[in-house]
């Protein structure tokens, strides 16, 4: 039996520039992978994943809730005809939610909850598409690498 409740925290790695937009814009960009768009966080703070994703900064998002419910109602009203699900991804066996959470165990590191939606039509683009869900400031800080701190 899987738990689906979200973590207490996520923490997205990336370049300075492109998270600045997701704090104060709530932009994010939904990329293809498994037949559906997806959006990934880790469920930990962990300094190798500066390296992993090439990224000088990390989002931290300490509602979770909000954020995943605004997330979803975003991607709902800019593609109505698409279903979204998320959870945590499963490392080395398939994953109860399906290949789009399904991962390598070489992966595990990176202990992912991922954002996937499906299109419920099958004549639908898989193109990556930018969402916006406004400002996550009163949730959320930047982090840099230098004030990592286990």
């Amino acid at each position: 039996m899987h738990d689906y409740k979200r973590p207490p925290t996520l923490h997205r790695y990336a370049p300075r520039a492109e998270l600045e937009l997701s704090l104060s814009a709530g932009q994010f960009r939904l990329v293809p992978a498994n037949n559906c768009l997806t959006l990934s966080f880790s469920q930990v703070w962990d300094k190798e994943l500066f390296e992993v994703h090439s990224a000088d900064c990390c989002l931290v998002i300490h509602n979770t809730e909000e954020f995943g419910e605004r997330l979803h109602r975003a991607v709902q009203r800019t593609l109505p005809s698409w279903a979204g699900i998320d959870g945590a991804v499963e490392y080395g066996v398939r994953a109860a939610l399906g290949a789009a959470f399904t991962k390598s165990s070489a992966e595990a590191n990176e202990h992912e909850w991922q954002f996937a939606w499906r299109a419920m039509a099958p004549q639908l683009s898989l193109n990556p598409v930018t969402i916006k869900i406004g400002s996550l400031e009163n949730f959320a800080e930047l982090r840099d690498s230098a004030s990592y701190t286990v």
